[in-house]
């Protein structure tokens, strides 16, 4: 990762982490001398208790920033002192709605971003927001509502004065880039064509190229100008719904993507709409009822299909409907860069087996490593997308939201169920020790400088060794 991260702007340095998953979202730290055992007693420099939310803690020099919700329902963000936990300053975001969310998901999981002196945050009931770093409103923006039953979960990135935040929905998805300073809009682009999503975008910034941010939704990896928002590059190939975010290196970008009925084999060839409306179409009003249509399978999952949410499948939901059944999960490393449609010259290998649904994957020192529910860790070969070693992580047998981080040697991953699992790096990796915490954990955790945080249903971990 080093090579690509040293083209890209320097807030995107690894030893910061200003934004979710760190430096361009790698989820990789130069931090180092972490400790392998911790928990609530053990190499626990400071504790702070803190409301529930699913995003991760993001950094300045002095500062942290995170997001939360509480029981009666308020929307917070939070800045802690970073030597001490303390909590310097909280401020209420307007919540003038309540949408609809997943079971697992919550109204604060898109992480914050800073750069490095002030805090942008985005709310799935309200927008974006932006403080200084003593909580002073700077601006807001208010954002929706959102057509996405489960919520949004992609969180904002700055690529130098500009805010960019993807908002893919049922329909009404969009991408927008705002002034930093004045949440001031740059630029918009509707996307018709793509249906929920929750990846954080990534940027790229190629040889003697302007600087780029690559989307990653449904069916399609898409290159944007981030100067002018402008789609430079394309390519299809992805599955109908997106959550992890993607990692690259100096040639490739690995897009991992898994979706309920896509899996090899479950693809169906839908007919068109047109030839479907000439014999399910009993009012010939140009759209599909519920009662028209014979086929209890659509019917039952009528929610899913109906896009738009009018009561009648039209072209737009018919062909997203196509598009869905056709589509196939997978992880796979497409060769960065190019002009235009780069479909059917960009794909480099495809893996389809043992997806990880939510976790985001991990590039770290030549190795790609995943971590799917129940467990189970998988390490490839990022060159020919070759499984290097599977296992189960034995004594962490459960759900897994957060996603693998790297440093010092090590691999570090979350479970909801509370265990914090240590890997010796490496194509044959190896479970170091297992932690323990009595509570459930969601966030990605963070190895930073000599200390490694944790992020708790409850409350923020500062770990190091004494």
């Amino acid at each position: 990762m080093v090579p690509l991260l040293l083209l890209l702007a320097a807030p995107l340095l690894a030893a910061d982490w200003t934004q979710f998953r760190g430096p361009n979202g790698s989820g990789v730290s130069d931090a180092k001398g972490l400790p392998d055992e911790f928990g609530p007693s053990k190499n626990a420099i400071w504790k702070t208790a803190l409301p529930p939310g699913h995003s991760m803690p993001v950094f300045s020099e002095t500062r942290i920033f995170l997001t939360a919700y509480d029981a009666d329902g308020k929307l917070w963000t939070i800045c802690l002192n970073r030597e001490d936990g303390k909590v310097l300053w909280r401020r209420e975001a307007p919540r003038p709605r309540n949408q609809e969310l997943h079971k697992a998901n919550s109204p604060a999981s898109p992480s914050a971003v800073t750069d490095g002196r002030n805090a942008y945050v985005f709310f799935t009931d309200f927008g974006l927001l932006s403080y200084g770093p003593d909580g002073e409103e700077r601006w807001r923006l208010p954002l929706g509502p959102f057509n996405n039953p489960f919520g949004m979960g992609a969180s904002p990135v700055l690529a130098g004065d500009t805010l960019l935040q993807i908002c893919d929905s049922e329909s009404g998805s969009f991408f927008a880039a705002f002034h930093k300073d004045t949440g001031k809009l740059k630029w918009r682009v509707e996307r018709p064509d793509v249906a929920r999503g929750f990846s954080t975008p990534v940027l790229y910034q190629p040889n003697g190229g302007e600087l780029q941010v690559i989307v990653p939704g449904s069916y399609r990896l898409v290159s944007y100008s981030v100067a002018t928002g402008e789609r430079i590059w394309w390519t299809s190939g992805l599955t109908w719904q997106l959550k992890p975010t993607p990692v690259m290196d100096r040639d490739r970008i690995y897009v991992l993507g898994w979706a309920g009925g896509s899996d090899t084999g479950q693809q169906e060839d839908i007919a068109p709409f047109e030839d479907v409306l000439k014999t399910w179409d009993a009012n010939k009003d140009g759209a599909l009822a519920k009662e028209e249509i014979p086929d209890p399978k659509i019917v039952k999952d009528w929610s899913s299909v109906d896009l738009d949410r009018n009561g009648v499948l039209g072209a737009r939901d018919w062909q997203m409907f196509r598009d869905r059944r056709a589509a196939q999960n997978g992880l796979t490393a497409f060769r960065l860069g190019g002009k235009g449609d780069m479909t059917g010259k960009s794909v480099a290998w495809r893996y389809t087996k043992s997806l990880p649904n939510v976790p985001s994957p991990l590039l770290y020192d030549g190795v790609l490593y995943l971590v799917k529910e129940g467990g189970l860790f998988t390490s490839i070969d990022p060159a020919t997308g070759e499984v290097l070693k599977q296992a189960r992580l034995q004594g962490a047998l459960d759900q897994y939201f957060a996603s693998p981080v790297a440093a010092g040697g090590r691999v570090y991953v979350a479970s909801q169920g509370g265990h914090v699992v240590v890997l010796k790096a490496g194509a044959q990796w190896e479970v170091l020790q297992v932690n323990s915490f009595d509570d459930e954990i969601h966030s990605t955790p963070v190895p930073l400088g000599n200390r490694l945080y944790i992020r708790t249903r409850s409350a923020l971990y500062a770990f190091g060794t004494p």
